[in-house]
């Protein structure tokens, strides 16, 4: 269990697509719960989690699909192997392997920026493309000194 979160939201997460934007925060909220959480409570939240990213990539592979997302297939496949981890680990963690789930949601959180930069940030440009004609407008308050500390 940590005492903070190692993901937090801000500025370099956003996609400039609202609903994704939205869904991605509740994401990063749930990790930072899950990484706090007692052994005691890792269950509940871990259920939580399951049914946020079940919710989650339906969303973002309906969208993929209603829009004719050209890269779509990869995206998809990607959201389904995190749900098969997931799925797996949720087992394991009723059986009593609190170690299991806290290693997969390091990795969640581990995963999640880069699955955003790259994959989503695609999709969120592609879906304001079918509905603006460009891509969208994101003001990122402080990356600069964000990115300067790293």
């Amino acid at each position: 269990m940590r005492e903070t979160p190692t993901l937090t939201w801000g500025d370099a997460l956003l996609m400039g697509h609202g609903p994704m934007d939205e869904i991605h925060q509740e994401f990063v909220q749930l990790a930072g719960r899950l990484e706090t959480a007692s052994d005691e409570q890792l269950s509940g939240l871990f259920q939580t989690m399951e049914t946020h990213l079940q919710h989650h990539f339906a969303e973002e592979n309906q969208w993929m699909l209603s829009t004719g997302f050209p890269p779509r297939d990869c995206h998809i496949d990607e959201h389904a192997a995190v749900l098969k981890s997931v799925a797996e680990v949720r087992v394991k963690l009723a059986e009593g392997n609190v170690a299991l789930c806290r290693d997969l949601t390091r990795a969640l959180v581990d995963w999640f920026p880069g699955h955003a930069t790259h994959l989503d940030s695609a999709l969120a440009h592609w879906l304001s493309k079918q509905r603006f004609g460009g891509k969208p407008v994101v003001i990122r308050r402080n990356i600069l000194s964000s990115a300067e500390s790293h």
